[in-house]
């Protein structure tokens, strides 16, 4: 979710199909409006005709990062939403991920990781997540190699 890794084509359409799944059976898809699995998750519930809410980690008038602007004006168009803890104009900085992700956490009833190298964003909504007694799930695809090792660190714990 955050930070410079990219995630797998493997991971794109886990996460795309995943949300296009849960979206066409009327479940809200809740994510970070981030590059690649976040946008995948928007994207497939909006494709499925569902709702998705993006949790920003800037003031909801700075779309981070900016190839999103036309994602996060469909999410509005079609009845989803943007949110933030930001005012308007503030940045996207560092350190407003992690608390963008207690969010992403504290709005979903439970948390897939989709795939998660052993530092990102990923795990630390998880983590928010599993203190809140959210359950917690992750997807069976995307385990294998580093940019996976988070996630199947999460599943080897159970």
């Amino acid at each position: 979710m955050v930070g410079t890794r990219r995630p797998t084509g493997a991971a794109l359409h886990a996460a795309f199909k995943l949300s296009y799944e849960l979206a066409s059976r009327g479940v809200p898809i809740v994510s970070g409006l981030a590059r690649g699995v976040d946008r995948a998750a928007h994207e497939g519930a909006l494709r499925a005709g569902g709702t998705t809410v993006a949790v920003m980690g800037s003031g909801i008038d700075s779309i981070y990062p900016r190839e999103n602007r036309k994602l996060a004006e469909q999410i509005l168009t079609e009845g989803g939403a943007l949110l933030s803890e930001y005012p308007p104009g503030a940045p996207a900085l560092k350190f407003h991920f992690p608390q963008r992700n207690r969010i992403v956490s504290g709005l979903a009833r439970s948390v897939v990781v989709v795939q998660a190298p052993v530092k990102s964003g990923a795990l630390i909504t998880a983590e928010f997540a599993l203190e809140e007694g959210r359950d917690v799930f992750v997807h069976r695809d995307c385990l294998d190699g580093s940019e996976g090792a988070g996630t199947a660190a999460l599943a080897d714990d159970g």
